[in-house]
């Protein structure tokens, strides 16, 4: 009984506390429901085997973050430096760190003519940095910018060798992992004046979190029922000593 009810203890604080780190992610999408080119996290139990002590393995839960790369929404800004990759691929970004990538295409410049992103990183063309000098900015499906009808450049427009590959950083960012590879994207317009939306789906997301609550209340429900378990066989082996 002990042996039982103790593994159940242990089964239902490793659900919660997955649980918890669902909560999280989806209430991480939920803010970031109005965040341009944010992609949606996804949590996926998967079994890993793990070490309990030096002479037994035990089968424990984990979780997996999955990237939902779905293409967002198309929304009109009609800003100039708005710019949205309709179909596969990602605009090329320096960083501090090095290349990143990214969907967000909600770009200014900075005081030297240089396109960048909110954050101050420079936007990457397929020769460098992108510097605009002039009024009249158009932008072809193909990448390339046009500055008072002189040639500014074309955007640096990439995919990838697995799009599972990519890890987010932050700022709307991603990073590739070890064995992924720069691929040139095919298949793909570019649009100006517009900015691709998240992904994130605000009612499905909703849903989720209240599922997940119930689901978090049915472990702790679980855990008093065991604990009360555990109370009356204490009661009951104190009354035959």
């Amino acid at each position: 009984m002990y042996i039982s009810n103790r593994l159940g203890l242990i089964e239902s604080t490793e659900t919660m506390m997955a649980q918890e780190q669902r909560l999280n992610q989806v209430s991480n999408n939920l803010a970031n429901v109005d965040t341009p080119g944010y992609k949606r996290e996804d949590l996926t139990f998967w079994e890993m085997i793990f070490n309990a002590s030096d002479d037994r393995n035990r089968v424990g839960k984990g979780l997996k973050l999955l990237i939902n790369q779905e293409e967002g929404a198309a929304l009109t800004t009609g800003n100039t430096f708005d710019f949205a990759i309709n179909g596969n691929g990602f605009f090329k970004v320096q960083t501090p760190d090095g290349v990143r990538y990214t969907r967000a295409g909600s770009f200014d410049l900075n005081s030297e003519g240089q396109l960048i992103t909110p954050s101050g990183h420079l936007v990457l063309g397929e020769g460098g940095s992108i510097t605009i000098q002039g009024d009249d900015v158009s932008l072809s499906s193909d990448g390339g910018l046009l500055v008072d009808g002189r040639d500014a450049g074309r955007l640096d427009i990439v995919t990838f060798s697995d799009l599972a590959g990519l890890e987010k950083e932050g700022l709307n960012l991603f990073r590739l992992t070890e064995g992924n590879q720069e691929l040139e994207a095919e298949n793909f317009t570019v649009k100006q004046g517009v900015v691709e939306k998240s992904n994130v789906n605000t009612v499905m997301e909703m849903t989720r979190m209240i599922d997940l609550h119930r689901a978090y209340e049915t472990q702790q429900k679980l855990i008093h029922t065991i604990d009360e378990m555990d109370d009356e066989a204490i009661r009951k082996v104190g009354k035959l000593t």
